[in-house]
């Protein structure tokens, strides 16, 4: 063989095991471990190549529990179940329904920020990713900490592919049986997927006066029954939203007569805002503070 073709065949191998590393570096790969210690809470994302990937979250909200007010029972119900998982005890996972910013997320990661220490982490994934959750639980099944796998504002559309993924962990598969892994999941629908009037129609009527409700309904209903812990939020009352805004504005460094006189434009501005939620009273909080911090 002459130098000249020696030199050409080592550069096409070469071109072909770059195009080679190429196309394997596009396919879909298992998911791999992350640094553990970097932070409490990952995420995990699935890239444009099919490549799923869990990242830390580089700054992790603070939030306590004492920060949480006027939802004393969900909180008591939440950290019971948490404290129990972490301590290693039978425990459930949970859905948080009801009025959006009452705290359903808020609590959860105050119950992260508890906990951390004693080796509870928190897993953040969407939606559309939760069709490799049981790739996800089968990955921290032998790790010794306690996960946490979060659905935040969780509903779903007829036929999505994650609604059955989630379903089938929850059911109670090998994967799912993994006792160092719970679903917590926020939602303003108690049911998960979209119900309509013309569902009510496929309700039957019993010779002894029960209802029973159609198949399409009661698969609706058969997804969140698979959460062992419902815990509901409620809208704040005027009073429970003052109660809020009193103990943002002290947790940002107001004095108490100044917290006193800020009532009316706390009022106000819920009012604008057309709610009296926790999240509108932090936010009124950061606004007051800021346009006077004295």
């Amino acid at each position: 063989m002459t130098d000249t073709l020696t030199k050409e065949l080592a550069s096409f191998l070469a071109r072909a095991e770059l195009f080679m590393a190429r196309v394997e570096a596009s396919l879909p790969h298992g998911v791999e471990q992350p640094d553990w210690n970097a932070s409490i809470a990952f995420r995990y994302r699935r890239r444009r190549s099919g490549q799923g990937v869990i990242t830390p979250v580089q700054h992790v909200g603070a939030m306590s529990l004492d920060d949480l007010k006027e939802i004393d029972d969900q909180k008591e119900k939440i950290q019971r179940n948490t404290a129990q998982f972490v301590r290693g005890a039978t425990a459930n996972n949970v859905l948080l329904t009801g009025a959006r910013g009452t705290g359903k997320s808020s609590l959860i990661r105050a119950c992260l920020h508890t906990y951390a220490a004693q080796g509870l982490r928190l897993i953040e994934v969407d939606k559309a990713d939760l069709i490799d959750l049981t790739e996800i639980v089968e990955l921290v099944a032998q790790r010794p900490e306690k996960f946490i796998v979060f659905c935040d504002d969780l509903s779903f559309d007829e036929g999505e592919a994650g609604y059955k993924a989630l379903k089938s962990v929850l059911d109670g598969s090998v994967a799912a049986a993994t006792p160092n892994v719970l679903i917590y999941a926020t939602s303003n629908r108690r049911h998960l997927l979209p119900e309509y009037m013309s569902e009510n129609l496929t309700y039957k009527h019993t010779e002894d006066g029960e209802v029973h409700p159609g198949e399409g309904v009661e698969e609706k209903i058969s997804l969140s029954e698979r959460f062992g812990l419902w815990v509901s939020f409620y809208p704040f009352s005027q009073d429970e939203y003052l109660t809020i805004v009193a103990q943002w504005l002290g947790a940002l460094g107001i004095a108490q007569e100044r917290i006193a006189a800020a009532r009316a434009d706390a009022l106000l501005w819920a009012l604008e805002r057309g709610s009296r939620s926790g999240r509108v009273a932090y936010q009124f909080a950061k606004d007051f503070v800021g346009r006077d911090p004295v």
